[in-house]
């Protein structure tokens, strides 16, 4: 191979990378709160220094991005991220409340490492709920959860989960995920209406 193809080779690369640089770098940010010249430069650094020195499993992007479906992921994030702050802020000075926790693991409909984290990353972020544990084989994820009291509560948590992961993937997955989530979301409400009719 000569020289020229090399360089075009590596350039190549960086590309396919940048979209994963790029998103590192906004997590970073969006994790300190603040977007400052320092945040964004170590921010930088640390996208870099991850991805060339510590051993990722590839990445596979779709190379899809709907902004319609993106807009509404940001925004049912920032709606669920104040919704879920008054409601640990009020359980908080709630002399009444007795903290009811559990540990629940929810079965996810892609097997996409990026979705997977994705999904993992948006869940945290939310207060109330925090991912412990991810398989990545069998695509489980486990999340700490709080105020679970009944069954019901916790079919709530792994409908928020899956919620969240089906916009993630009608934002940025392949097409092939995107009809995935969609039968998959058709399905639950099929057996939810059977549930209801039958308790009717």
């Amino acid at each position: 191979m000569t020289h020229a193809a090399t360089d075009v080779s590596r350039w190549r690369s960086v590309w396919r990378q940048l979209p994963l640089l790029v998103a590192l770098v906004f997590l970073w940010v969006f994790l300190w709160d603040q977007v400052t010249v320092l945040t964004v430069v170590t921010g930088i650094l640390l996208a870099i220094g991850v991805t060339r020195v510590l051993y990722l499993p590839p990445v596979l992007l779709s190379g899809r991005f709907n902004p319609w479906r993106g807009l509404l992921l940001g925004l049912r994030m920032m709606f669920d991220v104040t919704v879920a702050s008054l409601q640990v802020a009020v359980l908080a000075i709630d002399p009444r409340w007795k903290p009811m926790n559990s540990i629940i693991a929810v079965q996810l409909l892609t097997r996409s490492d990026l979705v997977t984290t994705l999904t993992a990353e948006a869940i945290s972020v939310v207060p109330g709920t925090v991912v412990v544990d991810i398989d990545r084989e069998r695509g489980l994820l486990y999340l700490h959860a709080l105020g679970t009291r009944t069954r019901a509560d916790i079919d709530r948590v792994r409908r928020d989960v899956l919620g969240t992961e089906e916009r993630i993937v009608l934002a940025i997955g392949t097409h092939a995920q995107a009809v995935s989530v969609r039968e998959a979301r058709r399905e639950r409400r099929a057996l939810r209406s059977q549930t209801k009719g039958a308790g009717s």
